[in-house]
């Protein structure tokens, strides 16, 4: 009798993708023991993507394109719509893919291994960040997780996120009631990782990276390391961005929850002085803690746009 492989489906979201996709495609597509379908999402491109990915999906039956819907305007929206829109039922994992990397033979295999082994519900994992001339980093983002890390940030890339049937039909239902706020988030992976978090399901960080992280110049958000990282970080917090998805990912993931409610009252004025004493609690790495310390001082004695 055939060997019976987990079944996964892949939701892909693609954007002016010509120089990349056909690769990143491939390295799916070979993923080792595993019955993958990928479906893809096309925001309205400008170097003939939707033409390439009909022209993959003609070859390989397990390569779906769905309706073109126009303008998404972003990631966020285009993977918010590729959950709404395919029917996962049959598949007993869920992944996001992006564009543009290059996925390790065995990343879906021991994605849903973990997820057995440690009776998780989702996983993502660290990645090895590469640029055109020919620079590697790893990314570490498998710090421990703490009690309020998922308000603030991701765990990790979302195109590492795989997750249970279970956990993505409970994300979707959440999503549909609550759509066209939805719209205003800006990270789907932060947003998933929150909205599992704060409703109970287990997440595991594996600390082996899976795939490798392509950094090119149309990154949306790409490798977040050195001092111009830091300073683009700060000025997300200073012109109200990153306080606007925090305050608006907790009403929307926990509405109901005391750590949401407590979130939203310490997001302006002194309140976030007495946050910064709970930074231990509010990022994994380290120098994230120090940071998130020091950056709730300077929004609460200078201002912010929150």
């Amino acid at each position: 009798m055939p060997v019976e492989h987990p079944k996964v489906a892949v939701l892909l979201a693609a954007y002016n993708g010509v120089p990349w996709i056909e690769e990143q495609l491939s390295s799916i597509l070979d993923q080792s023991a595993i019955d993958v379908t990928v479906f893809i999402s096309v925001d309205q491109s400008s170097d003939g993507t939707e033409v390439l990915c009909h022209a993959c999906a003609a070859t390989h039956p397990n390569v779906v394109v769905l309706s073109d819907l126009g303008r998404f305007g972003g990631a966020s929206r285009n993977f918010f719509r590729l959950i709404r829109d395919v029917d996962f039922s049959h598949f007993e994992f869920i992944a996001f893919a992006d564009q543009d990397d290059i996925w390790h033979s065995s990343k879906l295999l021991r994605a849903t291994e973990s997820i057995s082994e440690q009776k998780v519900d989702a996983y993502s994992s660290n990645v090895i960040a590469f640029w055109p001339d020919g620079r590697s980093i790893l990314l570490d983002k498998a710090q421990p997780q703490v009690e309020l890390d998922y308000f603030f940030e991701a765990a990790g890339p979302g195109c590492t996120y795989v997750m249970t049937n279970a956990l993505a039909r409970s994300l979707k239902t959440s999503m549909l009631e609550n759509w066209q706020r939805l719209q205003d988030v800006s990270l789907h992976d932060w947003y998933c990782y929150a909205y599992a978090r704060s409703n109970g399901y287990r997440w595991y960080i594996d600390p082996v990276a899976s795939m490798d992280y392509r950094q090119h110049e149309r990154n949306q958000v790409g490798a977040n390391t050195g001092l111009r990282s830091l300073i683009s970080r700060y000025k997300t917090i200073h012109d109200g961005w990153w306080f606007s998805q925090v305050r608006l990912i907790a009403t929307l993931v926990a509405p109901d929850k005391t750590a949401s409610s407590i979130i939203r009252r310490s997001l302006h004025g002194t309140q976030l002085i007495k946050l910064s004493f709970n930074a231990w609690q509010c990022r994994r790495r380290i120098r994230d803690k120090v940071f998130f310390f020091f950056i709730c001082w300077v929004s609460a004695l200078l201002g912010s746009k929150s």
